[in-house]
C-alpha cells in the first residue's frame, strides 16, 4: 500500500513541484513585464513632460507676440485718435474762431433753433437763455397745452433765422449780426 500510494503522491508531489516552478516562471515573467512597463511609463511621463515644457515656452512665446503686437497696435490706435482729434479741434477752431459763422449758426439755428445755440455760436448769451428758458417752461406746461405753443413758436424763430441765415451774403452777415450785433432776426 505504501507503495502504491507513494506513487500517487509522488506523482501529485511532482505536479505540484511542476506548477510551483511554473508559477515561479510566471511571476518572474510578470515581475519582469512589471518593469518594463514601469519603465515604459517612466519614459512616457519624461516624454509627456518635456512636450509639455515645450507647449508652454511656445505658449509663452505666443502670449509675448501677441502683447507686443497688441501694445504696438495701441499705440498705433492712441496716434491715430489723437491725429484725429487735432484735427477735428483744428476744425472746429476754424469754425467757431472764424470772423464768420454764418453756416454754424444757420444749420444750428434750423436743427436746433428752439433750444438758442445759434445764438451762444453768435455771441447773444440773453437771447439765448431767452430761448432756452422758454423751451424748458413749453415743456414743463405741455401738459396744458400752452406749453406746445411756446415750444411751436421758439422752433418757429429757430427756424426762421436759420434760413435768414443762411440766405444772407457772408458779407451782409458778417455786418449785421456780428459787428451790428443785432440779436433778433
Amino acid at each position: 500500500m505504501s507503495e502504491e500510494n507513494k506513487d500517487p503522491e509522488d506523482k501529485a508531489e511532482g505536479k505540484f513541484d511542476k506548477a510551483k516552478g511554473k508559477a515561479k516562471e510566471f511571476t518572474e515573467e510578470a515581475k519582469e513585464s512589471a518593469k518594463e512597463a514601469k519603465e515604459k511609463v517612466k519614459e512616457s511621463a519624461k516624454e509627456a513632460k518635456e512636450k509639455a515644457k515645450e507647449f508652454a515656452e511656445e505658449a509663452k512665446e505666443s502670449a509675448k507676440e501677441f502683447a507686443e503686437e497688441t501694445k504696438e497696435a495701441a499705440g498705433d490706435f492712441a496716434e491715430g485718435a489723437k491725429k484725429t482729434a487735432d484735427e477735428f479741434s483744428e476744425g472746429m477752431k476754424g469754425v467757431t474762431e472764424s470772423d464768420n459763422k454764418k453756416i454754424l449758426a444757420g444749420i444750428l439755428a434750423i436743427i436746433l433753433g428752439s433750444l438758442g445755440i445759434h445764438k451762444f455760436i453768435l455771441g447773444y448769451q440773453k437771447e439765448g437763455f431767452i430761448l432756452l428758458g422758454v423751451t424748458i417752461i413749453g415743456f414743463v406746461l405741455s401738459c396744458v397745452g400752452v406749453g406746445v405753443f411756446m415750444v411751436w413758436i421758439t422752433g418757429m424763430i429757430g427756424l426762421i433765422e436759420g434760413i435768414i441765415y443762411l440766405t444772407k451774403s457772408d458779407e451782409d452777415f458778417y455786418n449785421t449780426y456780428q459787428v451790428g450785433k443785432k440779436p433778433w432776426f
